[in-house]
């Protein structure tokens, strides 16, 4: 799928960054996000977006954010052990299929 204005989108947070005890105030998670512009060019080599510039929505605020990277997963079951199976923080995917 291709991203285009007005989409909504999950963005993974950078959360805060872990304190000298090993906690940490915020973690990553994902949040809602609508695209709000999608640069060009931003493809790779298949001709597919990567870029997408969002608003964030969080539950205290809005922020902004231009030229975000996508960063796509197998689905759960076809993850192969040793393979990533979180998405990177600072990054866009479409949001998962719930049934």
């Amino acid at each position: 799928m291709k991203p285009s204005i007005g989409r909504i989108v999950h963005y993974v947070s950078h959360g805060t960054p872990p304190r000298t005890d090993g906690s940490q105030a915020y973690t990553s998670e994902c949040r809602a996000a609508i695209v709000t512009a999608v640069p060009e060019p931003t493809r790779d080599e298949d001709g597919v977006n990567v870029f997408a510039s969002l608003c964030v929505l969080n539950p205290t605020g809005m922020f902004f954010n231009q030229y975000v990277v996508q960063d796509e997963l197998p689905p759960p079951d076809k993850i192969v052990p040793g393979e990533r199976a979180e998405h990177l923080a600072g990054t866009w995917h479409w949001p998962e299929r719930v049934e």
